[in-house]
């Protein structure tokens, strides 16, 4: 069954993107970034790559994602050691650049939709060597081998996830990856940080909103790693990493200074972390979460504190990339005056 785009988009005329954004909630052109038109894909983001389209607040795109392996891993006899090279993986749709985003504000991203692409949908999850929270990695080093390298093929439709004769799953996509450049650094795209990047936030899907710091001019939106569903924390260290056509909206909110991304959801406002270790990732997730609360909604700093200790949500996104992500939210209801 199709997801209803226009039941996911109800709440969104009440979104800070539609109340606060230069296009102020109104349809603009819809743009189309293919595979032929995206050309080369990225592995990092930054300032440095060349522009793929410049679209304008308000405009839609559809982009044509490709898997986190890129294809290269095909059936379930296959060895990531022999087919991947890390940290060659997790490629980037991008850079969109959008008009008149300038350092200092933030780029609304609402994603509308995200459907499996191809005649064939599937994902592919994978065991890689030394990556994963369970085995010892070049980060947390041990005497241990590692662990067996294992290759999933899941077929997927609109509804489920096939996991096995005994488990289906049910389809809840989202966007692994999703990031403005930074201003001068090019971060690997399995890297998440204050940019965004490879946060791997299950809430991140269709029907909601990430808030992106912008710093360099035009935003350079990066998106890719589509998940077809995934777990809270990404234990074995990959999803069920699919090709998608995934359909975004864009908006600018001018002056809008982030320091780190922020995700609004129909019910939640959540502020996102990404450090290691994984308590100072949540550490910088309920910071950035009680700076929110006490800008924009008239809290004070202490009462914020104090209340998110009764009625905080912590959402664990990855705690395997090279540095890990958390977001911590509070319901809407709690907001209001």
């Amino acid at each position: 069954m199709a997801v209803d785009e226009k039941a996911l988009a109800a709440w969104l005329g009440d979104s800070i993107m539609a109340r606060r954004g230069v296009g102020r909630g109104a349809s603009g052109e819809t743009h189309h970034l293919t595979e032929e038109m995206q050309g080369v894909y990225h592995y990092t983001m930054g300032p440095y790559s060349d522009p793929v389209m410049t679209v304008k607040p308000g405009d839609t795109v559809v982009v044509e994602t490709r898997d986190a392996f890129e294809g290269k891993l095909v059936s379930e006899s296959d060895k990531p050691s022999e087919k991947l090279r890390l940290p060659f993986v997790n490629p980037q749709n991008g850079p969109i650049m959008i008009e008149g985003a300038e350092m200092g504000d933030a780029l609304a991203v609402y994603i509308a939709s995200m459907h499996p692409r191809g005649d064939d949908p599937h994902g592919m999850v994978a065991m890689i060597p030394e990556f994963g929270a369970l085995t010892g990695t070049t980060y947390t080093a041990t005497l241990n081998d590692p662990l067996p390298e294992q290759v999933r093929r899941v077929n997927i439709d609109e509804d489920n996830v096939y996991w096995s004769k005994r488990v289906t799953l049910p389809y809840k996509p989202h966007i692994g990856t999703l990031s403005c450049s930074p201003e001068i650094d090019s971060i690997n795209s399995l890297t998440p940080d204050n940019h965004g990047g490879n946060m791997d936030l299950p809430d991140m899907g269709p029907g909601t909103v990430t808030y992106l710091p912008v710093r360099s001019p035009g935003a350079r939106l990066f998106i890719g790693d589509a998940h077809a569903c995934q777990g809270d924390g990404e234990v074995c260290g990959t999803a069920v990493e699919y090709s998608s056509t995934t359909k975004i909206k864009v908006d600018v909110i001018k002056g809008w200074t982030l320091d780190w991304p922020r995700l609004e959801t129909h019910d939640m406002i959540l502020g996102i972390g990404s450090a290691r270790p994984l308590e100072d990732a949540t550490r910088i997730a309920y910071r950035e979460l009680i700076r929110w609360m006490e800008a924009d909604y008239g809290f004070d700093k202490w009462d914020a504190y104090m209340m998110l200790s009764q009625c905080g949500i912590v959402r664990l996104g990855n705690f395997v990339d090279p540095k890990y992500s958390v977001a911590a939210g509070i319901r809407k209801k709690f907001l209001a005056e």
